[in-house]
């Protein structure tokens, strides 16, 4: 396994994850925070309930109304299940698929709070932002060593 591959399937068809403990710390923590900020109306949880119709308030709010809990749910078992696991050496595909969707949704926050675009690639070290940035590209990095993972044979 190279250096940087962090998680990899194995022979059994499980996915091997070596992660530092500082990874792992943070892969504790940010699932509790963002699961506390599901329950409010934080604007920066608009991608993880997008709107379904967006020229039609009326549509949207009963598609809303009909959606929010599932969605709600959903990402509240992914971010349950990473932080259930974030010591695991060793995941089922189940697992690894449920840190895909929370990493998405911890991502997906923080791009929405940071105003990410495809211009943003980097932030001074100085920019208060700096360090949240930091985290939403270790996010980032983590998600595709996940995906990458997920598509290795069996």
């Amino acid at each position: 396994m190279t250096p940087r591959k962090r998680v990899r399937r194995t022979r059994r068809g499980d996915f091997e994850v070596r992660l530092s403990e500082g990874e792992r710390e943070l892969l504790r923590s940010l699932p509790v925070q963002l699961r506390d900020l599901l329950d409010t109306d934080d604007p920066s949880l608009v991608r993880l309930f997008p709107p379904a119709y967006l020229d039609d308030p009326e549509r949207d709010a009963e598609y809303q109304r009909l959606m929010r809990e599932d969605l709600l749910a959903r990402h509240a078992d992914a971010l349950g299940r990473l932080e259930a696991t974030a010591d695991a050496t060793r995941l089922a595909e189940d697992e690894l698929l449920a840190w895909m969707r929370a990493l998405n949704s911890l991502r997906l926050v923080l791009g929405t709070r940071l105003d990410v675009s495809e211009d943003l690639h980097t932030l001074p070290d100085d920019d208060p932002r700096a360090p949240t940035f930091a985290v939403y590209s270790y996010l980032g990095w983590l998600e595709e060593q996940v995906v990458d993972a997920l598509g290795e044979p069996g």
